[in-house]
């Protein structure tokens, strides 16, 4: 029995990882909030002008955070569940929104001041961590033709080309360099296609269990 999160870049296929993951584990499976969430269109359509009146990037952050608390609080009190993506990202968000000027010091003061003390209230739980973090990784190239694959409108803008090339240049680092709350398995997303190769779909499945079961995990 196991908590798993699901990270990486967008569009690599976070999703389709989790729910294969939650069917061969038998885990019930946390979605990231995005056809629901009302502010995601907004962020990603917006003007520059926009985006300084009404904080499309402030709130779209303040909603994450909530939506991803709510949902990491559920998975840890059942020992048993599989989370597309987690609380424990959403911060690389906030602070790269913060680095491009999207998001003001003052903002990300109070989102990182929020974020402490939901992390403080997680170590409260009995079951304070995820057990494991896959790691959905490939390159930027990769990641532009998988978000042009799901084809989401609102993610297809060209002038959204750098924002994703900053979120990719530094993820890998965040990921090494600050994300302490679980073991992570790197899966090359390359050369796996989990949708339409069953095959690759197994492969990322036996690597988990693997892994889980080095950990001792059963």
């Amino acid at each position: 029995m196991a908590v798993i999160v699901v990270g990486g870049m967008i569009g690599l296929g976070k999703s389709s990882v989790s729910k294969l993951l939650g069917d061969s584990l038998d885990s019930e499976v946390f979605y990231e909030s995005v056809q629901d969430n009302p502010i995601l269109p907004l962020f990603y359509t917006a003007s520059d002008e926009e985006i300084q009146q009404k904080r499309y990037p402030f709130l779209l952050q303040l909603y994450f955070l909530d939506t991803r608390f709510k949902s990491i609080k559920q998975a840890l009190s059942d020992n048993r569940n599989v989370l597309d993506r987690s609380i424990y990202e959403d911060w690389y968000f906030a602070k790269i929104n913060k680095d491009l000027g999207r998001i003001s010091d003052l903002e990300f003061s109070v989102y990182e001041s929020l974020l402490g003390n939901m992390m403080e209230e997680l170590g409260e739980l009995p079951k304070k961590a995820p057990d494991l973090m896959v790691y959905l990784k490939a390159s930027f190239d990769t990641v532009m033709y998988r978000i042009g694959l799901r084809g989401r409108e609102f993610e297809q803008d060209e002038g959204l080309v750098e924002y994703y090339r900053t979120l990719h240049e530094s993820y890998d680092a965040w990921l090494f360099n600050h994300y302490k709350a679980s073991e992570v398995l790197v899966i090359d997303m390359d050369t796996v296609d989990v949708v339409n190769n069953p095959e690759d779909a197994q492969v990322v499945v036996d690597q988990v269990k693997t892994k889980l079961n080095e950990m001792g995990i059963k």
